[in-house]
């Protein structure tokens, strides 16, 4: 039996509450495996301004440093939503992946055959849609300098840049190649290189790294295709990496697949999945902080369990208890059971707290 320490972050809006719920199923699993979790708390975004007058204060980040792994619930108040504002709740999760190192986001999209009907999409379209994507987190026009706003004679004018180096690139492609090496063999590399000088060096990147991986087949889409591509052909993808805003568009795109944000977990890694040895990561559910349902015990807790899932895989190497989260997840989902932004005819309709505890019930 092993001992692990994991910070948590509850974060704003629906955060507390849905992390709430994971943290509850970490204690069964710990009741029923044997394991010890020790878990420290932080705060960060807009909880984190309100108590701490920043958006990620030094303690979290020296909480996070001595973890084996942090669970985020989300960042975001309408509070600090003004252009003007010097700090906004967003500054804390940019600044906890940079100063973390957490380069490689995994986004898994996968359309449960119960939730088909709960989309605008025909059924037969999307149904066993089963795909993960790779973002790069750190580098790219979020971080890029120069970035800054200023007055001309003319007007306003702002600039950012879209910067990566060769080594960024391959470390995230790499990470997108041994997914894909575990899946099904294919690796989609999506770039803007018909226009982006920094997506010709990320094509470049890609095809001299995919001589490592002769065992996997690489493909190139440019971003504007794929975002089609997702919609008229869902089931066409199965490990998809891109650069960070890409990124970011197109997993929030592929979210409405599933039914619902509520349903999607992520994971912000360190390193390279390795199953032979441990990967720190930052694992948050891809939904918003929501704050107009806060509080009111609607939100869909399934993206915060199936997240602790991927941190049990990811960054403890407990797949047997994962795995557990997950058919429990199936399982309950099969018996009729939803929250609102899942509800469909003929099931039933519970909220936050309640779908927690029959995942609970279901885990073995």
């Amino acid at each position: 039996m092993a001992n692990y320490t994991i910070a948590v972050l509850p974060g704003d809006g629906i955060g507390p509450e849905v992390i709430k719920q994971a943290v509850e199923t970490l204690k069964v699993v710990s009741q029923q495996s044997g394991h010890d979790f020790t878990l420290n708390y932080g705060l960060i975004g807009g909880a984190a301004i309100e108590a701490e007058g920043v958006a990620l204060s030094e303690f979290t980040l020296d909480v996070c440093r001595k973890s084996n792994a942090v669970l985020l619930g989300s960042v975001g108040d309408p509070r600090y939503d003004k252009p003007e504002n010097n700090v906004r709740p967003e500054d804390g999760l940019l600044a906890i992946r940079k100063h973390l190192g957490l380069f490689a986001n995994i986004r898994p999209v996968k359309v449960y055959d119960e939730l088909v009907n709960n989309t605008r999409f025909k059924p037969e379209a999307i149904r066993s849609a089963d795909f993960v994507f790779v973002r790069e987190l750190t580098g790219g026009v979020y971080f890029g300098k120069p970035k800054r706003r200023w007055q001309t004679t003319r007007g306003r004018r702002a600039i950012d840049s879209m910067v990566y180096s060769e080594q960024e690139i391959q470390r995230i492609v790499r990470v997108g190649f041994e997914l894909a090496r575990k899946r099904k063999g294919r690796l989609i590399s999506v770039d803007k290189a018909n226009v982006l000088m920094s997506s010709r060096l990320w094509r470049q990147v890609a095809e001299e790294t995919a001589v490592d991986y002769p065992d996997v087949a690489l493909e190139h889409l440019l971003v504007d295709a794929c975002a089609m591509k997702l919609i008229l052909d869902p089931g066409y993808f199965d490990v998809v990496v891109t650069e960070n805003m890409f990124g970011d568009i197109l997993t929030d795109e592929a979210s409405v697949l599933a039914g619902s944000l509520g349903m999607l977990p992520s994971a912000s890694l360190a390193g390279v999945p390795d199953n032979s040895k441990t990967t720190f990561g930052l694992y948050e559910p891809v939904h918003g902080s929501a704050p107009t349902i806060a509080g009111k015990d609607i939100a869909n807790p399934i993206a915060a369990l199936l997240t602790l899932a991927m941190m049990l895989r990811h960054s403890l190497q407990l797949e047997k208890e994962a795995s557990s989260i997950e058919k429990a997840v199936q399982a309950v989902l099969s018996k009729g059971y939803r929250t609102s932004d899942i509800m469909d005819g003929g099931c039933d309709e519970i909220g936050t707290s309640r779908m927690g505890e029959l995942v609970r019930s279901e885990l073995v």
